[in-house]
């Protein structure tokens, strides 16, 4: 199991829900933390709990329908000399819920592509050829289960391609010690799941972050939180080694 005290790792959407579990998480494992928000005040009540913890931490933000705000931020990372040795691509958009899905407008597809597979792609390769040139990183892009649902079509295309761009990239990765994964939490009762949601944003801990912690040199899998969910670390990665290198 990878160590990450005192690595660097950059989590989108860290303000609230599931991304503000994993900061916590993280800090807690003795990983620095680069924190993203649209607005970075809404983070800095995560980057103090974390530094209480005994990590480094700062803000950075980004509107992530907005591809030169995503440039910007990791521009201002690299000015910082943060070396990015973790990416946790949590943050998401589901536009919209139509019931009338055959009047679904193409921004549905303009804006859930922009934020669910274009942002976190170019996030993935603004910091991929500093990790290959230090020999190490770990990516986690988090994907959505949902299926056979016209009601939700462009956020559930927009993470059919995010699976299907991971896989591919990461096919070039595979074998070394710079891995690409994927990570579904599951319905969880965050702002983008809703309140009818049938699990904690806690079931999703630790599994959403076994891919950052997989010591296997494989790419292209998607890691099913809920699956994991109840077991200690040790155990959720264990678990994790043994799914084959695809899906």
């Amino acid at each position: 199991m990878v160590n990450v005290k005192g690595k660097w790792a950059l989590i989108t959407g860290a303000s609230r829900g599931i991304g503000y579990l994993c900061a916590i998480f993280m800090a807690k494992q003795g990983c620095n933390l680069v924190l993203h928000s649209r607005n970075a005040e809404h983070c800095q009540h995560v980057v103090d709990e974390v530094k209480a913890l005994g990590v480094e931490a700062y803000t950075v933000e980004a509107e992530l329908s907005d591809m030169a705000q995503v440039e910007r931020m990791c521009k201002e990372i690299d000015e910082k000399g943060t070396p990015i040795d973790i990416i946790l691509n949590n943050a998401g958009l589901q536009i919209a819920y139509r019931t009338e899905y055959l009047t679904t407008p193409a921004s549905d597809y303009d804006i859930s592509f922009k934020v669910n597979t274009t942002a976190p792609m170019m996030i993935c390769y603004h910091f991929l050829p500093a990790m290959k040139e230090r020999g190490f990183g770990r990516i986690v892009n988090t994907t959505s289960g949902i299926d056979l649902e016209p009601e939700q079509a462009g956020y559930s295309a927009a993470k059919a391609a995010l699976n299907k761009v991971t896989r591919d990239l990461g096919k070039y990765y595979e074998g070394t010690d710079v891995t690409m994964n994927l990570t579904d939490p599951g319905w969880c009762r965050t702002d983008l799941g809703g309140p009818n949601a049938p699990n904690s944003p806690e079931s999703a801990l630790p599994g959403v972050l076994v891919g950052a912690f997989v010591d296997d040199k494989k790419c292209g899998r998607i890691f099913s939180a809920q699956e994991f969910s109840g077991m200690t670390l040790e155990e959720a990665v264990a678990k994790a080694e043994k799914q084959a290198g695809v899906y």
